[in-house]
């Protein structure tokens, strides 16, 4: 007996769900390229540990403390593009 078109679909459609998908590369990426995304990547991550810390600051000393390296944190991404 022939199957219909649908079924074939339908069993295509379970192959693919069941075999691993392997990304195709979006180009490769040099040594330099990727630290420098690690860099901006832990940057941010600092920057937003500060800010966080920022809001719930009292002490004006702490305050100024955490502005000033908020500050540094800033610079350090603009030098990065």
């Amino acid at each position: 007996m022939a199957r219909g078109w649908e079924s074939k679909d339908v069993e295509a459609q379970v192959e693919e769900t069941q075999t691993p998908r392997q990304k195709a590369p979006t180009g490769t990426k040099s040594a330099e390229q990727i630290s420098r995304e690690q860099q901006r990547k832990d940057l941010q991550l600092s920057r937003t540990r500060i800010m966080n810390e920022l809001v719930s600051a009292t002490h004006p000393n702490h305050r100024k403390s955490l502005e000033a390296a908020l500050a540094h944190l800033e610079k350090k991404l603009s030098e990065l593009g």
